[in-house]
């Protein structure tokens, strides 16, 4: 049975996103069969990252309410062999979508896969409540800022109330140069309360803004050391199960 793991932020722009693209090709890359759902209902940018926006034909809403089934809704990644895709739905749930229908579709996608990532709305309304239904695990992708970290706090209490016990964080768009500047906060602050929990470290590198603007995920350059990274926040995840 595989395992359904949440990406969460507290607000936008933190990189939660190219954080959820990146670690599921990650994780095919290193042979595991992996499924990415966009259910940041609205705004929508997994496949724009994926570089599969021309191959949606259905999406998640659809499969939820029986248009289709969910073969017919999954994209298959053919950079990553073993990464699929389901989209989210340009309109916003109307109240038919609860948690349960999520819990259930992760269910089925377990039996299937090794990994189901949701790639969640920011912040605690019931966008992310309904992303939240019956994962095993919550990501919180955090910024070095007070607000993203206050934020993170209340994200995490969310979780904690649908029933989510394990919690990791990842630190992205680090900084050196504000942070030893004091123009940040620094490393210290950031991670004083989360230490123990944190899986990853991004730090600020432009190429990481021309791989999403591209649809390209930065890890299909393999050898980078930002690819190396991802692998390594991979393998701390896996072992949190």
């Amino acid at each position: 049975m595989g395992k359904a793991i949440v990406i969460a932020s507290g607000k936008g722009g933190t990189g939660k996103t190219m954080f959820a693209a990146n670690i599921g090709a990650t994780l095919a890359r290193q042979g595991h069969k992996v499924v990415l759902i966009d259910l940041d209902t609205g705004l929508r940018n997994l496949d724009l990252y994926l570089g599969l926006e021309n191959n949606v034909v259905y999406d998640v809403n659809d499969v939820l309410t029986g248009v289709c089934r969910i073969k017919q809704a999954l994209v298959k990644d053919k950079s990553f062999p073993g990464l699929s895709f389901m989209a989210a739905s340009p309109q916003k749930p109307n109240g038919e979508i609860t948690p349960l229908h999520i819990k259930v579709l992760c269910t089925k996608l377990k039996e299937k896969f090794d990994y189901v990532i949701i790639d969640a709305p920011a912040g605690i309304d019931d966008g992310m409540v309904i992303a939240s239904g019956g994962v095993d695990m919550g990501i919180i992708v955090v910024n070095p800022e007070y607000a993203s970290l206050r934020n993170a706090e209340m994200v995490k209490k969310t979780l904690e109330e649908q029933g989510v016990s394990k919690i990791a964080y990842v630190v992205n768009k680090i900084n050196l140069e504000l942070i030893e500047s004091g123009r940040a906060p620094s490393f210290e602050e950031v991670t004083k309360s989360i230490r123990e929990k944190i899986v990853g470290i991004i730090k600020e590198d432009e190429n990481i803004h021309i791989s999403t603007n591209l649809g390209i995920p930065i890890v299909v350059m393999s050898e980078t050391y930002i690819a190396k990274s991802f692998d390594a926040m991979a393998e701390r995840i896996k072992k949190m199960f």
